[in-house]
């Protein structure tokens, strides 16, 4: 599977090809909903033919969407794929293919730039996470990302055994040293996890232990550990990674819910009381152009007309005149996508919520801002 991150987004949402156009195609070739590929060939012709007749003669497009149907059809093979991204544009040597292990709306974009709403969701639905398996003898941590295990290690230190001394220590200092040698192994057991976290990095951590230990290795943790625990689950160490993969998932998908409703709330508060927030379409077009976002909340699927300026990059309601630069404006079928767009070109953070009531009666798009 391809490994993208948040700085290969940015450098997409910031390819401006002069005088040629982007085709973006995002396909779900997920098997548990389409078993065989003639069924992903179906949707895929379906949106090939809705992209061609929108193209009105624009014959380089045309030829990016020649090379991704070649692409689709003779050379991509699906094998563990469940989302399948394309960018292409010929005249500017643009072409890149990325595989994940989660899926993607199918649609297919033609633009002035990239498409990357889809990539920048999955990311963010998608955090890296550590999970760290442990009892009185074994210790297991994964570190997932986009779907994919990318990191696993794992220890296991024996209890010690009574008849191992020949039967000369009582019950009592049997059970003491057991104490004392599980007490060793949940620390190196939290040595591990940090070491897990110096190499591969994750955004959140959870913990599956038994009830009797799970405060004793929680204290053990480092301190950058310990900020990222964000669950508890009822996993031992001897899980298949199937399970480990889905209980991180489920919790993945309540903390992200969790984290965009504590957004919105956060820029709900910047609203009323006039302080470091707007929200609405044409205000948050106006504070990008000016520069002045550092975080825009977008309800996902939203979707809206305007103008985007191609010599400055910014993107506006009305047109055809900029009003940042005076030049041209070209007319848009999606200006909440340049809008993204031009946030992540300005180094603001981007964050797509999940149905979220308060946003949507918002107007759907908001931003907290620098100044």
């Amino acid at each position: 599977m391809t490994v993208i991150d948040e700085q290969q987004v940015r450098a997409l949402a910031e390819f401006r090809p002069a005088g040629a156009k982007v085709a973006s195609c995002y396909l779900d070739v997920d098997g548990r909903r389409h078993p065989s590929r003639g069924d992903m060939e179906q949707e895929f012709d379906l949106l090939l033919r809705r992209a061609r007749a929108r193209l009105n003669g624009q014959a380089s497009a045309g030829t990016d969407l020649d090379r991704i149907e070649r692409f689709v059809r003779a050379e991509f093979e699906r094998a563990n794929t469940r989302g399948l991204v394309i960018f292409s544009c010929a005249a500017h040597q643009l072409w890149e293919v990325i595989e994940l292990a989660v899926p993607v709306r199918s649609q297919i974009v033609v633009a002035p730039a990239p498409y990357v709403r889809q990539l920048e969701a999955v990311l963010q639905a998608n955090r890296r996470f550590g999970v760290l398996l442990v009892d009185r003898q074994r210790a297991r941590v994964f570190v997932y990302h986009l779907g994919e295990l990318v990191g696993h290690d794992e220890l296991f230190e024996q209890l010690p055994r009574h008849d191992d001394d020949g039967g000369t220590w009582d019950h009592q200092h049997v059970q003491e040293h057991s104490r004392a040698v599980a007490s060793v192994h949940l620390r190196h057991s939290a040595d591990v996890a940090l070491r897990m976290l110096q190499e591969y990095g994750f955004d959140h951590l959870i913990l599956g232990a038994p009830d009797d230990i799970a405060t004793e290795i929680e204290a053990d943790l480092h301190p950058y550990l310990r900020e990222r625990l964000v669950a508890r689950v009822k996993i031992p160490p001897a899980a298949s990674e199937a399970e480990v993969r889905a209980a991180a998932f489920d919790v993945g998908a309540q903390v992200e819910r969790e984290y965009e409703a504590a957004l919105v709330a956060k820029l709900r508060d910047a609203v009323g009381s006039s302080n470091g927030g707007v929200t609405g379409l044409a205000d948050t077009v106006e504070a990008l152009a000016d520069r002045r976002v550092d975080t825009l909340v977008v309800s996902r699927g939203f979707v809206a007309e305007g103008w985007h300026c191609d010599p400055c990059g910014s993107a506006a309601l009305v047109g055809p005149a900029c009003k940042t630069c005076g030049a041209d404006m070209e007319r848009l079928d999606d200006v909440v996508e340049q809008a993204i767009e031009c946030a992540l070109a300005s180094g603001a953070k981007v964050v797509i919520c999940d149905a979220d009531p308060d946003l949507d009666v918002a107007g759907r798009i908001g931003a907290l801002l620098r100044f």
